[in-house]
């Protein structure tokens, strides 16, 4: 047994010690201990008086590495090695990393490294208060006897630490190994054996070759950390940056139970949680959104087995729970915002960083156990406008009106019946004869839409827009003409018609850099639909959003109507009544879980442009759009034409109605109050009367909503020739108008607009519509009020656009695929003007 001597720089120098402790390095130290380890000692330092807690251990030294290869005169016999290496060639890199491996591991420590490794983890132990005393608490008797042997029983983490490791634009992360679970000195001495060895893994040798690096410049460091037993809890990661489209403000953390090795290596389906940084830092709780892993599997000790580590079955019922609560999740989260913060000043320039974290089952506190930078979105710069063109020909098929300036390719997918949507695979283009929102769960997954009937504004148009793909809509015969399995192409870049091309037409995406972008008077705006696709929307320069539409979030994320979450107990349709639980068993009162689910959807939606305004439009739902939703059916009126029936400010208000829009209030209220997001303004759409606008502010003020508090303001939609006979009226009630160019056309020129027969004749830019603009902007202005516009007629028609600059409206709010080229034409327009 090596004495228990502690072996620290005060012995020797920093760059000749062979073991140094965490809290003797910080991240200048990573040519000494790695990236890794000069993290860890750069938190403990640094961060635990922020209230940052992270285990504490030792590292072996990049001298103590290079101390053990060159002494055993290893260098020579791995050039040697590598001489003939070529990592493109799977079988040679293979046996080259055998090879390198065995040389190490066959290479015996020095004595003088083994008496340091032990000493400092004999060091480790007294620090932590383990004796032979303390391992009754393990059941297994062998255990027990070898704590006893080993006179300690501290459970440490082994991992290797290269100094190459967790730069900014290289991660070396996973490319070496990592020992969970190990105790005893002699244990620890083989885990670092082998953690030296796998520096020669052959991934790393592959990754360094790929990289640049010279094997030989390279050294492993290997720290030694005391265990978290999160196999008694759950662990996980962060990122501080949206992983998947580099949205700065929130911070991801995924949550699985037991080790975290099993989520680092993407082993589970981990639970994912978003939080909303800089209202976070304000004391505020931004949960923006949760979402349930499977959580299958979970990696716990192996006592008294032969391994270190194992994994085992979660029970069902455990899969279907969170893995930490929200409280949590909170403190997880303002951790990562102090190590982000930390980091990016001492870089000098923004640092996004990827964590573990790991909870002890023991203690139940929380801890964090690595923290190295991102290295992927952090390293994007720039943003691009793409413009679709084809490079090829072939026969036209169908032809309709274009839905987005894009090209989509594909097998279509002729599908007449919405009960077999099941029968759709992702990639595919969808062919149907309209659609609703009961389509959308397979919208969002289709490469482009085809329909027979409808127009510009029509629902499959309208969630194509937001979805971002193209669609071709009014095309009369396409089911009859189109068949399933068929190749095609379909083409919105080529003005106002759309075209179905036989076959994968070639065609290409040219990029434009979207660098010094002019600014405007005129506000660009954009519309927003699926919370999913926010943060990503948000890289496209534009100052807010202007029609945020809450039918998407029910639609989509709750599924179920209001009033059968609210009486569930009364639901007649046992069918249904077994679905809605199927989807709310975590919540006790089901309308819980409407109020949950829609204030996440509005909550992503305006963080992704906070501080910007974002304008939501309450729910907008026709009757037979409500009667579709889940348990719809028993609480909505059948009406011969819903288009100008019950929806929008009569329902709210409405004793039939009144108490599920109660819910879509206490979402809003979540979101401002909770969230600290108070840059949501309410607006209530299709509002007939002055009188009708008091009576749903009423109904909102029961709900904590009251208008001027907090800064709140509510705007209603300009889309019935009334709100513009009465604007002056309508001043008095709300803070600021949006004009609904769609529902103003339709009403104004007397047409069904998702009628196929009449869609020639929908024209916003008819003089009887541009002349209801024209009034309702002079007098908005005349009273104060902000006026905008989110219909369809800006992103359709450059010309209209120009029109509205003209007038002097406060915004416009595009579809995302308009607003580049719309923002450009704006600054012309207002460059003539002066």
């Amino acid at each position: 047994m090596v004495a228990a001597t502690e072996t620290t720089s005060s012995q020797t120098s920093k760059e000749q010690a062979l073991v140094l402790w965490f809290e003797e390095v910080g991240i200048a130290d990573i040519p000494l201990v790695g990236g890794k380890n000069a993290s860890l000692g750069e938190m403990i330092q640094q961060l635990t008086a922020k209230g940052v807690r992270v285990p504490t251990g030792f590292a072996t030294t990049a001298y103590a590495y290079r101390y053990f290869i060159q002494g055993a005169g290893l260098e020579e016999k791995l050039r040697e090695l590598f001489a003939d290496l070529d990592v493109e060639d799977v079988n040679n890199l293979r046996i080259r990393g055998k090879q390198a491996r065995s040389l190490l591991l066959n290479t015996p420590f020095p004595q003088d490294l083994q008496d340091a490794i032990a000493a400092a983890y004999l060091k480790l132990c007294e620090r932590y208060g383990y004796t032979a005393q303390l391992c009754d608490r393990f059941d297994d008797p062998e255990f027990q006897e070898k704590c006893k042997q080993d006179s300690a029983a501290v459970d440490v983490a082994v991992r290797s630490s290269a100094t190459a490791e967790d730069l900014p634009d290289a991660s070396f992360a996973g490319q070496q190994e990592t020992y969970l679970n190990v105790f005893g000195v002699q244990d620890v001495l083989e885990a670092c054996h082998r953690c030296f060895a796998s520096i020669f893994t052959d991934r790393a040798i592959s990754y360094r070759t790929v990289k640049g690096f010279d094997h030989f410049d390279v050294a492993l460091s290997v720290g030694v950390q005391k265990m978290v037993r999160s196999d008694l809890a759950s662990s996980g990661v962060m990122f501080t940056i949206d992983t998947e489209t580099g949205f700065k403000n929130a911070a991801l953390v995924t949550a699985a139970y037991g080790l975290g090795e099993n989520v680092v290596q993407g082993a589970v389906n981990p639970d994912e949680y978003f939080v909303f940084k800089p209202t976070l830092k304000e004391g505020f709780r931004p949960i923006l959104e949760k979402r349930l892993g499977s959580k299958e599997i979970k990696m716990i000790y192996d006592i008294g087995g032969t391994k270190l580590t194992k994994n085992v079955s979660v029970p069902e019922s455990e899969q279907k729970k969170y893995a930490i609560n929200d409280e949590e999740i909170l403190v997880l989260a303002r951790w990562a915002c102090i190590i982000e913060d930390h980091y990016s000043q001492v870089r000098g320039q923004y640092t996004p960083m990827d964590i573990e974290w790991a909870k002890d089952g023991l203690t139940g506190e929380l801890y964090i156990v690595q923290a190295r930078p991102e290295t992927v979105q952090s390293q994007k710069s720039g943003s691009v406008l793409k413009n679709y063109q084809l490079k090829g020909t072939s026969d036209v098929l169908v032809t309709g009106r274009a839905v987005g300036e894009m090209i989509g390719q594909g097998k279509a997918n002729v599908i007449l019946d919405v009960h077999k949507i099941d029968e759709f695979e992702p990639g595919q283009v969808l062919v149907t004869n309209k659609t609703d929102p009961d389509w959308e769960p397979i919208m969002k997954r289709a490469s482009a839409i085809v329909t027979n009937q409808g127009g510009r504004t029509c629902h499959a148009a309208i969630i194509a827009r937001e979805m971002g793909i193209p669609a071709i809509v009014g095309c009369g015969n396409a089911t009859g003409v189109l068949t399933s399995g068929q190749e095609v192409t379909i083409s919105c870049s080529e003005g106002e018609e759309g075209r179905v091309y036989d076959g994968l037409v070639p065609f290409e995406v040219q990029e434009t850099q979207l660098d010094n972008l002019p600014r405007t008077r005129t506000k660009i705006l954009m519309n927003v639909g699926n919370p999913e696709e926010a943060f990503g929307l948000a890289s496209i320069p534009c100052d807010g959003v202007g029609l945020a539409r809450l039918e998407f979030i029910i639609a989509n994320h709750i599924k179920a109507h209001p009033l059968a979450l609210l009486h569930f107990d009364d639901l007649e349709d046992a069918l249904v009544k077994r679905d809605i639980y199927k989807m709310t068993y975590l919540y006790e009162r089901k309308s819980d879980f409407f109020v949950d689910k829609l204030a996440r959807g509005i909550g992503m939606i305006a963080a992704a442009f906070y501080p910007n305004p974002v304008v939501l439009r309450m729910s907008d739902f026709k009757s037979n759009e409500y009667a579709n939703l889940l348990g719809g059916k028993q609480f909505e009126p059948k009406e011969e034409n819903p288009m100008i029936g019950w929806r929008g400010a009569s329902r709210y208000y409405d004793p039939n109605y009144a108490e599920a829009y109660g819910l879509e209030c206490k979402a809003l209220k979540r979101v401002r109050d909770e969230m600290g997001l108070t840059n949501v303004i309410p607006m209530i759409p299709f509002c007939r009367t002055p009188d009708e606008g008091r009576k749903v502010l009423a109904e909102m003020e029961k709900h904590g909503l009251k208008r001027g508090e907090n800064g709140l303001q509510v705007y209603v939609m300009c889309e019935i020739p009334s709100n513009v006979i009465l604007a002056d009226q309508f001043s008095e009630v709300f803070d600021g108008f949006s004009i609904g160019s769609n529902d103003l056309t339709q009403l104004t020129l007397g047409l069904d607009r998702d009628s196929a027969l009449v869609a020639h004749i929908f024209d916003e830019r008819n003089d009887g519509v541009k002349e209801m603009v024209r009034m309702v902007i002079e007098k908005a202005k005349k009273n104060g009020r902000k006026i905008g516009i989110c219909g369809q007629a800006p992103s359709d028609y450059p010309e209209f656009a120009k029109f509205l600059v003209e007038l002097g409206i406060d915004s416009m709010s595009l579809n995302p695929d308009s607003v580049m080229k719309t923002l450009l034409m704006v600054a012309e327009v207002e460059a003539t003007q002066g």
